[in-house]
């Protein structure tokens, strides 16, 4: 049996049980909604074995007697044993590139929706695309089947956030999860609701490796805590990591065939509707063009396409007897004019993987070009 928190190398991934996943699955069938991500800490979890022996603590919040406080309360809520939630919170560190890396932008700069699709539309990213779906093409076309969501996007989404696996992030989760739960920057402009959400994350995590037997001193990941080649967080794992080549738990580090059912089933959740376009063209009438109206929605769906056209907002191409609502998606190009496009609800879903109009663009870009080369590729 693995004793949590000994030196365990090789334990690079983590793996829900598949009760958890089983509990989850359950409980989000029952949604009439598209759950929302946690900002609550997480409920008690059943203990899968004897509490851990303590070991010297040897990270930077040992040091901190505000944060050792607070062991024994979390200990208490989450139902884990105290000596586990203070051997790894004791041996957490402070990094301190991670509260800037978490700071947005400085206002005046100019977003260019050029310059960010050229980080994420190139030649490497295309043909690590078209491997990967070559790779996968059978869990693909599966996960089309079950979940509605088109092969493209899947692997869409998992080219824009790690490469295909090439960049998963390397700083312990425990670290950048610490950090960002007992140092959140407070000059964010949304610090005490990002604080909250990474302390939940931060006890998802601790709850994922004691239920799983897990090291959480050895998991890497991003600077924000996203772990696995579709870079989910710990509480979508929880919510939206699937099992999907049934081998009885779930793997998003080494297992492609989980991280396909995983995205899609993260779609299918947030209300992906089939057969449903997420992005149109979109033209102007600049006699009748009532752009401030159109952008106030910003980019959740608003209009139906009547109300679009009298707004002076044509989207081309719709099929007949379209009856989806749309917003209007506004991509800056720093001082050249903004590019446009008429966003559906599934723009709306992308973005909730993550919460920028620039980023569901350039997922489906990527998502387009690789059909592309795979189209070649098949002639």
């Amino acid at each position: 049996m693995h004793t949590p928190l000994s030196p365990a190398p090789e334990r690079q991934r983590l793996r829900l049980l598949g009760a958890l996943a089983g509990a989850s699955a359950l409980a989000l069938a029952g949604c009439g909604t598209p759950p929302k991500p946690a900002d609550t800490a997480p409920a008690p979890v059943p203990r899968p074995g004897a509490a851990p022996a303590p070991i010297a603590l040897n990270g930077s919040y040992a040091q901190r007697a505000d944060v050792m406080a607070q062991v024994p309360d979390m200990a208490r809520r989450l139902g884990l044993p105290e000596t586990y939630v203070r051997n790894a919170i004791g041996n957490a560190d402070f990094l301190p590139s991670v509260p800037r890396l978490i700071l947005p932008s400085g206002k005046g700069v100019r977003r260019s929706w050029r310059v960010y699709r050229s980080r994420f539309i190139d030649n490497t990213r295309i043909r690590a695309g078209v491997q990967f779906w070559n790779e996968n093409a059978t869990q693909l076309q599966k996960a089309e089947r079950e979940y509605g969501v088109p092969a493209k996007y899947i692997v869409g989404i998992v080219g824009v956030e790690t490469i295909y696996g090439r960049n998963v992030g390397n700083m312990r989760v425990i670290d950048t999860l610490s950090t960002l739960s007992f140092d959140f920057p407070q000059a964010h402009p949304r610090a005490e609701q990002r604080n909250a959400f990474f302390r939940s994350e931060l006890e998802h995590y601790l709850q994922l490796t004691w239920q799983n037997r897990d090291d959480p001193l050895t998991l890497r990941g991003s600077y924000a805590g996203a772990m696995g080649l579709p870079q989910f967080m710990p509480s979508s794992w929880v919510k939206h990591a699937v099992d999907f080549d049934r081998d009885g738990h779930i793997d998003l580090f080494d297992s492609p065939t989980d991280v396909v059912g995983s995205v899609a089933h993260y779609f299918k959740q947030y209300g992906w509707v089939s057969g449903l376009e997420p992005v149109y063209d979109v033209n102007f009438d600049q006699s009748r063009l009532q752009l401030a109206t159109l952008l106030t929605p910003d980019i959740t769906p608003t209009f139906t396409p009547e109300q679009f056209g009298e707004l002076g907002a044509m989207p081309v191409g719709l099929p007949a007897g379209f009856r989806h609502k749309l917003a209007l998606i506004e991509l800056e190009n720093g001082y050249a004019p903004a590019t446009y496009y008429a966003g559906t609800d599934n723009f709306y879903v992308i973005t909730r993987y993550n919460n920028s109009s620039y980023y569901a663009k350039a997922v489906i870009d990527l998502a387009n070009e690789v059909e592309r080369a795979m189209q070649r590729q098949a002639n």
